[in-house]
């Protein structure tokens, strides 16, 4: 059984280790992925928050949700007007706010958990009544007649989370006789209003348990015919898949029928919100077969932004991707069909496989050391291996202490030759906040993806307003993560070290405008052309002291002249051109230093 901070046992390294360009040593723990054994297709389970969404709704952006393919968002205006909502007589902005975070989760394709307690008021803010306070329901009651007609105006379905954490006094500081009251006339309330909107609770301050709050609250529903639509406690911290099996042996007990959904809608304590942590959860969720809405510890204007703490604004207001947010990115990639894994006493991955690609997220946030990966049966996989070969390409997804991160860093990209169908990639993991991914490719497939940031700015290279038009100026902005930043190099034939550099976004190369070989001549995308030398770049390794191994500058095939940020601006927005080369080990040099974390 997997256990959360916990020292590491000493395994066997398996045969055939595929070792880093670091010092060797044996691997501490051992994971397994077996690509012979499916189970269904990804549903990306794990890819919901707690609040994380403007006031009004409008932002952040689409893209960082649908990047991360967005499942869930679970929201009831907390924190406006503290003391606010409906005990406070402020109950508007309140709804609105919920209202606009409905309609814009539903647009972009994710399911809504409402939140009544928060429009109540009762947030964490001391709050002057309770529901059924001396008996008198009245006043409760027409605040739910308020919100069921409100939800019904808005003409989109919701998910009916009846009161959060209503066994701690923070959020329901009255008798559980109470809420069991409470709980039982919302239920009857909103089941007669809505017979198709699913009902979750009860979103309990804690896991599964024999004794308790938990097996007293089995006890009423089942007893009182009230048991919810969907079952939901909070994992801080906590196991999804050790929660799961007592949510099944109490459920079963009371012969509640299951399995039904369970959703861990609050999960990741604050020190848990990191690379290494979240993507454990991930593969526990997954494991588990449980929905998990990621935790969200932001106070003020936070909470109602910056995806539930996955974001980060810079001073231009600009938000910008942390590594958790890298995590969910890759996520979401992973498409074709779930393939069994076994985990170790610390770490667990998620893996799927899809026709040409093979993608394994590795999880642990609790200790440090060597992970042994043993990739088994790859024979199994669709395109991948040629002449009993892959290329493994390993990732490390920083942390970065919380702050934005431009990209996963790429620490390996190497064709392996396979023993018996198998071979065990060995990532070090050092740093106990970091994580590593594992994509496994064709061995012909050469190239990369990256992200390419300027260095005297730390700006990212733009397809300007994702414009996919040919002739699209090219630019510096803010790293932000979306597929406008994402390049693909592609090896051009029989030329050493020289790429032609496709936009994910528009799918256009990297082109210097009519060829030209001009100072100043401005950097554009248009149409691929094979074989245009205008469209081919020479990576020249960049030797200033202190650089790191991924800087880089870009050397255009046709003219020698190297891709260059217009008058060394640091603005956002600021032109790419192309501009006689400096010369590489001089500091001057750094508005045609690329870092290409992916290289």
């Amino acid at each position: 059984m997997v256990q959360r901070r916990t020292s590491t046992a000493v395994l066997a390294v398996l045969a055939s280790v595929f070792a880093f360009a670091a010092p060797a040593h044996a691997a501490n723990e051992s994971i397994s992925v077996n690509f012979s054994i499916t189970n269904g297709t990804p549903t990306y389970r794990a890819s919901g928050w707690i609040y994380g969404m403007t006031e009004n709704g409008t932002g952040p952006a689409d893209h960082f949700f649908r990047d991360v393919k967005f499942r869930y968002m679970r929201a009831g205006g907390a924190q406006l007007d503290s003391p606010g909502g409906w005990v406070s007589g402020r109950y508007d902005r309140r709804w609105n706010s919920t209202r606009a975070q409905l309609l814009r989760t539903r647009a972009l394709g994710g399911e809504f958990v409402l939140l009544p307690h928060d429009l109540w008021g009762a947030d964490g803010y001391p709050i002057s009544r309770f529901p059924g306070d001396n008996g008198n329901w009245t006043d409760y009651d027409n605040f739910l007649t308020r919100l069921i007609n409100d939800v019904r105006a808005t003409g989109v379905p919701v998910q009916w989370d009846l009161w959060n954490e209503p066994n701690i006094t923070l959020f329901w500081n009255r008798p559980q006789s109470q809420y069991f009251e409470l709980w039982r006339r919302t239920y009857q309330r909103v089941r007669a209003a809505f017979p198709t909107q699913l009902i979750v609770g009860p979103s309990l301050a804690g896991v599964p348990s024999t004794g308790g709050w938990w097996p007293q609250y089995l006890d009423f529903i089942r007893a009182n015919n009230v048991v919810p639509d969907i079952i939901s406690w909070h994992s801080l911290p906590g196991d999804p898949v050790t929660n799961v099996a007592v949510a099944n042996q109490t459920l079963d007990a009371r012969g509640i029928p299951h399995p039904r959904p369970y959703q861990i809608n609050e999960y990741g304590a604050g020190n848990e919100q990191n690379p290494g942590d979240g993507s454990w959860y991930i593969a526990r969720l997954e494991r588990a077969g449980a929905d998990g809405l990621r935790a969200n510890w932001a106070s003020a204007g936070n909470l109602h932004n910056d995806l539930g703490n996955l974001l980060v604004r810079n001073s231009a207001g600009q938000h910008q991707p942390k590594g958790e947010w890298w995590v969910y990115r890759f996520y979401a990639s992973q498409t074709g069909q779930i393939v069994a894994t076994t985990a170790s006493q610390s770490y667990d991955s998620f893996a799927t496989k899809a026709n040409g690609v093979a993608k394994v997220l590795v999880g642990g946030g609790s200790t440090t050391g060597n992970v042994a990966v043993a990739l088994q049966r790859l024979d199994t996989t669709t395109g991948i291996v040629q002449n009993n070969q892959v290329r493994v390409l390993v990732q490390r997804i920083p942390h970065n202490n919380g702050g934005a991160v431009q990209g996963p860093v790429t620490v390996q990209n190497t064709v392996v030759s396979l023993s018996g169908n198998a071979t065990t990639v060995n990532v070090p993991h050092n740093n106990v906040d970091e994580t590593f991914t594992i994509t496994l490719l064709p061995p012909s497939e050469s190239g990369f993806q990256t992200v390419a940031a300027a260095q005297h700015s730390q700006q990212c290279l733009d397809n300007t307003n994702l414009s996919g038009v040919d002739g699209n100026l090219q630019q510096q902005f803010y790293c932000e993560g979306g597929d406008q930043q994402l390049w693909n190099f592609t090896p051009v034939a029989g030329v050493a070290d020289t790429y032609t550099v496709v936009n994910q976004q528009s799918g256009k190369c990297l082109d210097v405008s009519g060829s030209s070989t001009a100072d100043a001549a401005t950097v554009v995308q248009n149409a691929c052309a094979p074989g245009s030398a205008s469209q081919q770049y020479t990576l020249r390794k960049v030797t200033y002291g202190g650089n790191d191994p991924h800087d880089y500058q870009l050397v255009a095939r046709h003219s020698g002249k190297c891709v260059d940020v217009n008058g060394v601006s640091s603005a956002a927005g600021a032109r790419i051109i192309q501009w006689t080369c400096k010369p590489s080990g001089q500091s001057g040099d750094l508005n045609q230093t690329w870092r290409l974390w992916g290289r």
